[in-house]
């Protein structure tokens, strides 16, 4: 692929995603793997074709490649394979029954445990035990999952993220059989898509992207604008919840989060958490 398509590419993506325009140099290196990047989206359906055993452990050697905190290497990666426990997962999850039409359904946990025990093998004191330990270990898990998800899309591959396997983590632990300071961070639904991509538009640069300080000046604009452009282009099908909040007729990015999390939801897994045997003070 040409460079020159692969910046005409970026252009398009950078455009429809964050509704303005850069323009890249058309030989700059790496340029046709961030087009690629930004041309990312979510799949949940796919075609037939199974991964192979090979293609599966590639792509999980190069995600367990990606930094990790302090060398500590807290990630382990579980390939459910069977079909009773997959659906016993499914089933603690409501309306996401795709998920076992998924060719593979991994599920990232974040481990601390290995680091307490080699403590213990070395007789070394652990004075760390407090919330940095969870905090460590989950965000070691989220940037393996985003490599695995870069290396799955280099290979053709589509994938789905699935927090909701934090719902209910007892039952997820227990049918993983996960040890105490071993967690579910989020499962990936895995498979060659059936469909084509379809960008979804992001927050404006201007919003996320800062200097020297955070800045949030006319925030509350740029969210309205924002929603108007994703209104306009990817509109929601439904509105969440009318009985409750009402029907809008403009129903955007903003009321839609904010329905989303007027409901209670994981409430539980900081207990959860704790009975791992995680401090989180």
């Amino acid at each position: 692929m040409s460079s020159s398509n692969s910046a005409a590419r970026i252009a398009a993506a950078i455009e429809q995603r964050f509704g303005e325009r850069i323009n890249p140099q058309a030989e700059a290196p790496g340029s046709n793997e961030i087009a690629r990047m930004l041309e990312h989206c979510t799949h949940r359906k796919w075609t037939d074709r199974a991964l192979t055993p090979e293609l599966l452990r590639l792509l999980c050697a190069a995600a367990l490649s990606a930094p990790s905190k302090s060398d500590l290497q807290q990630t382990d990666i579980v390939n459910v394979v069977d079909r009773a426990e997959r659906a016993a997962i499914v089933a603690t999850i409501d309306d996401m029954g795709w998920i076992m039409d998924a060719p593979v359904f991994l599920v990232f946990c974040g481990n601390n445990r290995r680091l307490r025990l080699m403590s213990q093998w070395q007789g070394t004191p652990f004075p760390n035990d407090h919330l940095d330990q969870f905090f460590n270990a989950a965000c070691d898990a989220a940037m393996i999952m985003a490599a695995f998800i870069q290396a799955a899309e280099a290979a053709g591959l589509g994938c789905c993220p699935v927090s909701h396997v934090r719902n209910h983590a007892d039952k997820v632990s227990e049918v993983l059989g996960l040890p105490r300071w071993v967690f579910p961070f989020a499962g990936l639904c895995v498979g060659y898509p059936a469909r084509g991509n379809r960008i979804t538009p992001r927050l404006p640069l201007a919003v996320t992207l800062h200097t020297d300080r955070y800045d949030e000046s006319n925030l509350r604009e740029q969210i309205a604008r924002y929603d108007a452009r994703r209104h306009m282009l990817q509109p929601y099908g439904r509105q969440r919840d009318p009985q409750r909040f009402g029907k809008l007729e403009q129903y955007g990015w903003s009321a839609d989060k904010a329905r989303q999390y007027a409901v209670e939801e994981r409430a539980s897994f900081g207990g959860y958490v704790r009975r791992q045997g995680f401090r989180l003070d």
